[in-house]
This record gives structure tokens, C-alpha cells and sequence, in this order.
């Protein structure tokens, strides 16, 4: 085990290096900026409790992500949140090159893409959050999760069928919508 001085220089290390990633994934999983900040300083935390094990870690950015879910588990549990995501997760991403009314149809299908993905269940709004949104690899996904590869591969798949599924039967309430 490293000295003090080297085991914090390694924390900090790792810190600079996968915070940002790890709180864009936090901020998906639980949809609030606060939440994120609080789960992503948790997540250092047991980074830091669990430094003996470090070094011995071929990749520590699974390791960290495999935390990092277990936190995020956590405190859905705790929670029992209705809806993981929130409206002020989507609204950050705005163009200023684009039309207002191009504005206002990328915000209602973010809107759309939100709330399918809010009603997924727990483990296939995880899958799609790290496959689709943060691209990690299947070996990558089945590490955080702690599943096999093949399992990683089936619900993502039926994850994004059922997104599909909950896109395409809003798509006919807009149309109905705007029809009656």
C-alpha cells in the first residue's frame, strides 16, 4: 500500500481524471444536479475507503463506474424516486443556431426520450445510460452492473425495444393531439 502523501496524490489523481464522468453518469441515473454532486462525492469517498485495493486493479475506471452504480442503486432505494429523471436535466441543452421553432420540437422529443427512458425499469434505464449514453463497451456495462455479457446484451436490447415501444405510442397521442 502506497504512503499517505502518495495514496492522496493517487485519489487525487483519480479524482481529476473520472469525476466529470461519473457525475454526467449520476446526473442521468438520478436527474438532479444536487443529487449528482452529493452521489459523485460519495462515490470518492469509497474510492478513498477502498484504496487498498486500487493497484491491484487492472481498470480502475470500472471499478469506479461499478461504485458509482452501487451508489446510485443506493439511493434510488432510499429515495423511491416516481421518476429518476427531471425536467431541468434536458433543459440545459439549448442551440443558439437553430430556429426557435426547431428549438421547441428538439425540446418536446428530448421531453418524448425523458420520460420513456424515466419509466423504464431501474436495470434497463442503467443499461441505457451506460451503453447509449456513456458508450461504455458490454464487458464494461456487465462489470458496473455485475452481470453477465450476455445479460448486458438481452436488456439492452429489450430496453431499447421497449423505448421504442413508449416513443412511437407518444408519437400517436401528439398526432391524436393534434388532430382533436
Amino acid at each position: 500500500m502506497p504512503d499517505q502523501e502518495n495514496l492522496e496524490q493517487m485519489i487525487h489523481q483519480l479524482y481529476n481524471r473520472h469525476y466529470l464522468e461519473v457525475y454526467r453518469f449520476l446526473i442521468c441515473f438520478s436527474g438532479n444536479q444536487n443529487d449528482a454532486e452529493d452521489l459523485t462525492q460519495e462515490v470518492f469517498m469509497r474510492v478513498l475507503n477502498n484504496s487498498s485495493t486500487i493497484p491491484s486493479l487492472i481498470n480502475v475506471k470500472t471499478w469506479i463506474f461499478s461504485i458509482a452504480k452501487h451508489v446510485a442503486v443506493d439511493h434510488y432505494r432510499k429515495k423511491r424516486f416516481s421518476s429518476l429523471f427531471n425536467d431541468g436535466f434536458f433543459k440545459q441543452f439549448r442551440s443558439l443556431e437553430k430556429e426557435p421553432n426547431e428549438i421547441v420540437e428538439q425540446n418536446e422529443l428530448k421531453e418524448l426520450v425523458h420520460t420513456a427512458i424515466s419509466r423504464l425499469k431501474p436495470h434497463y434505464r442503467a443499461v441505457v445510460i451506460l451503453r447509449g449514453i456513456n458508450e461504455f463497451s458490454i464487458k464494461e456495462t456487465s462489470f458496473i452492473l455485475q452481470c453477465s455479457e450476455s445479460k448486458v446484451k438481452v436488456d439492452y436490447h429489450r430496453a431499447i425495444k421497449e423505448l421504442r415501444k413508449k416513443l412511437d405510442m407518444k408519437s400517436v397521442e401528439v398526432i391524436e393531439n393534434a388532430n382533436g
